[in-house]
């Protein structure tokens, strides 16, 4: 399975423009099976999402999971989550972090594989972000499917442990900023039954100019419980 997660900054590119059809060939390059994308939404009015749903669905065969609370939005707090449908998704669910913004994380537990991929984007305080990332490994622990967070940390220090010995931080590379990319803001979490095979920072031409943040990639090996 692939997971990528992108910072889109409201399909708003390097140029000042704001694209969507950018957006969807940047995903096109990666051709994921799970898509977890941060301000995938307006931030103010109607909270709409930035991107065509029909196009997604018909160019990607993406579909977003249900989190959203307004109907026009993809997510909750510009936090969605999109899936292939080979990966059916049994449950949707909004998680409150403690924050200062409006800040969220969202889950979808997949039944092929069974797995529930989390998508965050953390607060800019450092004091805010420990307590967040604190709440989300006590909603890791001992859940009896593996687990993948991924997301914007905001975070410019390497893994802090919050998330204890039985989970493991993967941070690809420098994600941002995606003209000059210097810090691995954007990282997953990975606890439980799952394999990470391999994680890139996808850095096409195109990407440098589609949004601020460059995509990250994560290629995983989900093992299956025994029947």
């Amino acid at each position: 399975m692939r997971i990528t997660s992108y910072n889109i900054r409201k399909a708003v590119g390097l140029d000042w423009r704001r694209d969507a059809g950018r957006i969807i060939d940047v995903l096109a390059e990666i051709d994921a099976d799970v898509v977890v994308l941060q301000e995938a939404d307006k931030r103010l009015g109607a909270k709409a999402g930035v991107l065509p749903l029909n196009d997604l669905a018909k160019t990607l065969a993406l579909a977003p999971v249900d989190v959203a609370i307004r109907p026009e939005s993809h997510g909750w707090h510009g936090n969605a989550i999109f899936c292939k449908p080979g990966h059916m998704v049994t449950h949707a669910a909004r998680i409150d972090i403690p924050t200062f913004e409006p800040r969220g994380a969202v889950s979808a537990l997949l039944q092929r594989p069974a797995i529930e991929v989390i998508g965050v984007h953390l607060g800019l305080s450092p004091g805010m972000r420990r307590k967040q990332m604190r709440m989300l490994a006590d909603h890791i622990r001992d859940k009896p499917h593996p687990v993948v967070i991924a997301g914007d940390f905001n975070e410019w220090k390497a893994d802090s442990g919050i998330f204890g010995a039985a989970a493991r931080v993967i941070a690809p590379g420098p994600s941002f900023h995606a003209a000059r990319p210097r810090a691995a803001l954007d990282r997953f979490v990975l606890s439980g039954a799952v394999q990470p095979l391999s994680s890139h920072v996808h850095a096409s031409p195109l990407a440098r100019r589609a949004s601020d943040h460059l995509p990250i990639v994560l290629d995983i090996d989900v093992k299956e419980p025994a029947e």
